[in-house]
């Protein structure tokens, strides 16, 4: 591949500290791992966003998650067209080969793909509204729930109620999946919508009795 570049000096060396120390101190983990193949215990759907560190903020084990990263962690109704769904697909995955007993989606504050779906709402993106934007066409999942949040005058308040409400929409379009809902409604199941303020190191979980989310 012509393009194809080496890899950058700094990611070389920490790969190589990381051989040398966690890798050789936990070697025979590591080939457990290798060889028995992965059983996660929940699938985690969080933002591509750099600065969400899932398993850092849950002191997971490698193998302990299984993690879908995308933007906005939207997840888009079922839709069985024959076309390309890598989210649909990780879900499927996950659901019925893994059988993970837990989806866990996972928002956080300051999300630009939230933000660029108000700003495409309000009108103020128009590269987003191309039909060549990928990102804009994504955002098409949450845009119906603009409406929610449509009359919060404090754009910080409206975009970080956007915010959750993004887990909220893919909560429910998760329940739209066949293999999803018969695995939740027999008790197999369970799914779990949170929201993670990066500044303040806090996480915070949707409770279904007060519509709300409230601080773990």
């Amino acid at each position: 591949m012509e393009h194809a570049k080496p890899l950058p000096t700094y990611l070389v060396q920490r790969y190589q500290g990381w051989k040398a120390t966690s890798y050789a101190s936990n070697e025979a983990w590591y080939r457990h791992l290798g060889n028995e193949g992965q059983h996660p215990r929940a699938m985690i759907i969080s933002c591509c966003d750099s600065r969400v560190h899932v398993t850092a903020i849950f002191g997971a084990d490698q193998g302990e998650f299984f993690i879908h990263r995308n933007i906005a962690n939207l997840v888009p109704p079922y839709q069985p067209d024959g076309h390309q769904h890598g989210t649909s697909a990780a879900i499927e995955y996950a659901v019925t080969a893994l059988k993970v007993a837990h989806v866990v989606v996972m928002g956080h504050s300051k999300c630009g793909g939230v933000q660029g779906c108000i700003d495409m709402c309000e009108g103020n993106a128009p590269g987003l509204e191309s039909k060549q934007s990928f990102v804009g066409r994504w955002m098409d999942v949450l845009r119906p729930a603009y409406g929610d949040v449509a009359d919060i005058e404090d754009p910080a308040e409206k975009a970080r109620s956007f915010e959750k409400r993004a887990v909220l929409v893919s909560l429910s379009n998760l329940m739209t999946f066949p293999f999803v809902r018969e695995r939740v409604e027999s008790g197999d199941l369970s799914l779990h919508g949170l929201w993670h303020n990066i500044a303040e190191g806090g996480v915070e979980v949707y409770d279904r009795d007060s519509d709300s989310f409230k601080q773990v």
